[in-house]
């Protein structure tokens, strides 16, 4: 066992296990923030993403051992970040739910592609709605 500092959220937490125990079981069973979900273990389906130092990662593959000083932001907190506050109100408007099991997964990501656009997305994204809207009054 050790000792680990982590800045969850924004907030400072410690917790003592293993090296080797995936950041996943940390921020659930020791953290109790089960909002981050176990879907693979393989990092192939991303139910586990969280951003961790601005990243998204598969939490679900990386050993506590690995997270050193980087602040880990999961779904409990991204509505606090502005773009995260506007991802999941469009997933809310538009319905985007299914079973909404791995759905914070894909919030979490859809996060990051956009925060690494650097505004080159959205005008890709009001390309495309621009494009898809006339598509759509011509059939």
């Amino acid at each position: 066992m050790a000792t680990y500092q982590l800045t969850v959220v924004g907030q400072r937490k410690e917790v003592k296990v293993d090296p080797s125990t995936p950041l996943l079981w940390v921020l659930r069973e020791e953290l109790k923030m089960t909002g981050t979900k176990y879907g693979c273990g393989i990092s192939v389906c991303g139910a586990c993403t969280v951003h961790l130092g601005g990243v998204a990662t598969r939490s679900c593959v990386v050993p506590i051992s690995l997270v050193g000083n980087r602040p880990i932001v999961t779904i409990e907190g991204i509505g606090s970040d502005p773009v995260g506050r506007v991802v999941q109100e469009a997933w809310v408007e538009k319905d985007v739910v299914q079973c909404g099991y791995c759905q914070s997964g894909q919030i979490m990501s859809a996060c990051a592609l956009l925060k690494a656009s650097n505004g080159k997305l959205k005008l890709f994204l009001q390309a495309f709605s621009y494009h898809h809207h006339v598509s759509n009054d011509r059939a």
